[in-house]
């Protein structure tokens, strides 16, 4: 039975890849941050889900998580690593809580960096393990190509992982582990749709704040009107047995609209999203 490791199960996409990955009889080892979750998820998904129980952010947690991964391979390797655990903080650059900026960097770039170092030797690149190599998937973002205003901290983080995710891919050449970009759009989850709880009173007098406003409504029609997670764990699906997979794949729901900004001029591009977010200069 081939295993895979998924951060961030509880909801949204890695949920949907757990299950995805569970009804084609894989193994799956989620990593959740609350018991309820373990629960819930070993009620849903039956006997071949196993619950980890950790931040990605805690190093000795995610370590202690794959020596009990180990444990249950039984010599064996590991097939895949998803990298899947995020959040997503918005704000402008110039008032934004340092703390805040620091918080969606430890989780969406250290935690996978963590993650990786604690479950990459049961990929392969511990010889003594018997079995094929393992492959790496990275959940990145279309925002780690492109930067949205107001959400720096998330497109500072997809973009990290970008850059992360291609030098790790060659450095992992020596093992035979293959790492892989998964990078959606919107997408139908949590993410987004908790945009609504989104604190804007610290706001209150900021220039940026009507503009803020605009974009925290923008997010919830995502989390409402984006891709379904289950078409994100058909590509993840994809990465992982695909004999000759992409080194990226990006999935938009609006294919025309991503190509139109890909190719027009930056600064043309900086004035259509400046101008619907009411943000040229006035006067």
């Amino acid at each position: 039975m081939r295993s895979v490791v998924i951060t961030g199960a509880s909801t949204g996409i890695g949920w949907a890849i757990a299950k995805f990955l569970v009804g084609r009889g894989y193994r799956v080892f989620g990593s959740v941050r609350k018991q309820a979750d373990a629960d819930r998820l070993m009620g849903e998904f039956g006997a071949n889900f196993t619950p980890l129980l950790f931040d990605v952010t805690d190093e000795a947690a995610v370590l202690a998580a794959a020596r009990k991964v180990r444990e249950a391979l039984g010599g064996e390797t590991l097939a895949g690593l998803v990298n899947n655990a995020g959040v997503a903080v918005a704000g402008p650059v110039l008032e934004l809580s340092v703390d805040d900026f620091r918080r969606q960097m430890e989780i969406n770039v250290i935690g996978p960096v963590i993650a990786t170092q604690a479950f990459g030797p049961l990929l392969g690149a511990d010889p003594s393990l018997k079995g094929p190599k393992g492959r790496i998937v990275m959940i990145s973002s279309v925002a780690g190509k492109n930067g949205n205003p107001l959400s720096a901290p998330y497109s500072t983080s997809k973009h990290a992982i970008e850059g992360l995710s291609e030098s790790l891919r060659r450095e992992l050449m020596l093992f035979g582990i293959d790492v892989i970009i998964v990078a959606p759009g919107a997408v139908k989850t949590p993410i987004w749709s908790k945009a609504e709880q989104i604190d804007l009173s610290v706001y209150q007098n900021s220039p940026y704040l009507p503009a803020l406003n605009k974009v925290r409504a923008f997010m919830m029609k995502l989390g409402e009107t984006g891709l379904p997670a289950e078409r994100i764990a058909e590509v993840v699906f994809e990465a992982l047995t695909a004999e000759r997979p992409k080194v990226r794949y990006q999935i938009t729901p609006d294919r025309m609209r991503h190509l139109m900004t890909a190719t027009l001029p930056k600064r043309v591009v900086d004035r259509i999203i400046a101008k619907r977010l009411g943000l040229l200069p006035q006067g």
